[in-house]
């Protein structure tokens, strides 16, 4: 996903993606200048606070997920 397919679908700002991107917690690649993450990188990355999960079940997909597995 881009970094704004990824802010969509988790509930936070772009900000918050780069900002993970930056301090490489999540699994991304760079092609043609533009980075695509590993969703699943950043389902753990936001599971690991509480504030940035609860964004996640709330405004993000976590809204549709019955009860998220352990990763």
């Amino acid at each position: 996903l881009s970094v704004s397919e990824t802010a969509k679908v988790s509930g936070v700002k772009n900000k918050t993606v780069r900002r993970a991107i930056q301090a490489k917690t999540v699994k991304y690649k760079v092609i043609n200048n533009r980075y695509f993450i590993e969703f699943s990188s950043v389902v753990s990355y936001l599971k690991e606070t509480k504030k940035l999960g609860n964004k996640l079940d709330q405004f993000g997909v976590g809204q549709y997920v019955e009860k998220w597995k352990k990763f």
